[in-house]
């Protein structure tokens, strides 16, 4: 996997850990964040949602942000946490959660929609007689998950807790970076992430859709070759292992 040259798109602080564990396996990354974690104001909305935490049958956490600042809420309003049952998307989420007493279950292959509407403990969790379900989340995002949640009978209400901005880049800094660095590979970790890669690189996209692009789920893979992208490689979860599996199951590019 030592000829891969990745562009990291995360958030400044995901970033430079995933960049940590791609050096320590010979895989060289340059970062450049694409979003922006910004917290949104405590409204009347999200504190009445937090203070009746306890009336949903399953609360579902999609994000590492979402979780940090759903504990900061929880820290405020609840001293004892709510007996709710508690799934995240994945791993790392969950550890942000169970590191303030919660007990949460998350899929343990695959991180995304998918693999955590298959999960038995949440189908479990919404199996009762009108079924709530609280999901923490940025502003958009992942309607798939609440779509099929209301399929199958629940009631689904959103706590957005903060917005993901475009940081701002002098023109033409993502691909002079490409370039620059000789980069062979794109990472995004979100859709969101995506439509700012696309935004950044304005009329250089055409070069760059020919890049080796790896994507989190089928939705932004979806979304992806939608925009033009040549080569998407779905890894299915955003973790650093579902990374790490897909390059080593994807040949470098030779240019």
């Amino acid at each position: 996997m030592t000829g891969w040259r990745l562009l990291l798109t995360r958030p400044a602080d995901e970033s430079a850990a995933l960049a940590d564990l791609l050096a320590a396996q010979g895989i060289y990354s340059s970062s450049l964040p694409l979003l922006d974690i910004v917290p949104l104001a405590a409204t009347g909305t999200i504190l009445q949602a937090v203070q009746t935490l306890d009336q949903y049958s399953a609360i579902i956490v999609v994000s590492k942000p979402a979780a940090r600042f759903g504990v900061e809420l929880l820290n405020l309003h609840w001293p004892q946490p709510p007996r709710n049952k508690w799934f995240s998307v994945g791993a790392a989420t969950a550890q942000i959660l169970q590191a303030r007493g919660l007990d949460v279950s998350f899929p343990a292959e695959g991180d995304d929609s998918e693999a955590l509407l298959k999960l038995p403990q949440l189908l479990e969790a919404i199996g009762g007689p009108d079924p709530r379900v609280l999901i923490m989340r940025g502003e958009g995002g992942r309607e798939l998950l609440a779509e099929r949640l209301r399929t199958l009978g629940a009631s689904v209400e959103y706590l957005e807790l903060y917005r993901r901005d475009l940081p701002q880049y002098p023109p033409a800094a993502l691909p002079e970076r490409i370039e620059a660095e000789r980069l062979n590979g794109l990472v995004v970790s979100s859709g969101q992430g995506f439509e700012h890669l696309h935004q950044l690189v304005g009329d250089a996209w055409p070069q760059l859709a020919q890049l080796p692009l790896f994507v989190p789920s089928p939705r932004v893979a979806e979304l992806a070759r939608a925009a033009g992208a040549k080569t998407v490689v779905d890894c299915r979860g955003a973790s650093a292992a579902a990374l790490l599996t897909a390059l080593r199951e994807h040949p470098v590019p030779v240019f």
